[in-house]
């Protein structure tokens, strides 16, 4: 990754986000997330009679055999008095795959906002911080996702462990292709992430290697002066004296503002004889 330049950063975490956020929107929308079997085995030739058959999603159950064939209802009223199901064991499962409902949804407003994040940040690339919001925003999403993941397979495994084994009924389980699509989001969702993330560190260094030392400035004297521009030109910078170059000055301005010496004529001799 050390090698991708910044423009295919940003095209990378573009289309990872793009589609992790549309694989995560049909995994939430749809209905085949799991599919259940359930029926009995006949003693006489071994063979098997499917009792009940459906594939559940986030918000719906759909029977495809049974009684209740074509039928689809919400997940919170599938076990009404109305609804046919063959055991406890398989109403307690979709029962309790709806809790983890929430994380899901969760995830899908998070990968949203860091799909438009990450949008602005590309069309104004100056906002370098953007860059690394949208990163984290997707990560977060992924962990909301794959939360809700470990739920649903746990919730699931739980019913199924706890079901008595019987020879004469038989039940069958598997996850559907609604299922895979939010398993993949969840390693596009996570890939986004930490492509955006490394993206803002590039484009940080790209920042400080351009950035002029602050050495470099000075302040401007005025609009108006001849020394507004020296900043631009170190050679001409004032520098500050040396202490000997002040002394010799200070000693050379107490010369020049002494008064002269008084000066007599040649022909006045004054003597110094006490005499």
């Amino acid at each position: 990754m050390s090698n991708c330049s910044s423009r295919a950063l940003t095209l990378l975490s573009s289309v990872f986000g793009a589609c992790g956020l549309l694989l995560v929107g049909i995994a939430v929308s749809t209905d085949y997330w799991l599919y259940m079997e359930e029926g009995i085995v006949l003693p006489q030739n071994q063979t098997t009679e499917v009792k009940m058959a459906l594939h559940a999603g986030l918000w719906r159950v759909c029977f495809v055999a049974g009684r209740e064939k074509g039928r689809c209802v919400a997940s919170e009223f599938f076990h009404g008095p109305d609804t046919d199901i063959v055991t406890e064991n398989t109403a307690n499962i979709l029962k309790t795959i709806r809790s983890a409902t929430p994380f899901p949804m969760v995830s899908l407003f998070l990968v949203f906002t860091a799909f438009v994040i990450s949008n602005i940040g590309h069309i104004r690339p100056q906002r370098t911080i953007l860059a690394f919001v949208s990163g984290i925003f997707f990560i977060l999403s992924g962990l909301s996702l794959v939360v809700g993941l470990v739920l649903y397979i746990s919730s699931i495994n739980d019913e199924v462990m706890n079901r008595p084994s019987s020879s004469e009924q038989y039940f069958h389980y598997r996850y559907g292709w609604s299922f895979a699509f939010a398993a993949s989001s969840f390693l596009l969702k996570e890939g986004a992430g930490v492509m955006s993330v490394y993206l803002f560190t590039k484009r940080y260094a790209e920042e400080e290697m351009y950035r002029p030392h602050p050495a470099f400035y000075r302040p401007r004297l005025s609009d108006c002066s001849d020394y507004s521009g020296q900043f631009l030109h170190p050679e001409v910078w004032h520098r500050g004296r040396s202490p000997s170059e002040i002394s010799s000055d200070v000693s050379i301005q107490m010369t020049q503002n002494y008064p002269p010496a008084i000066k007599y004529p040649d022909h006045i001799h004054i003597s110094t004889s006490p005499c």
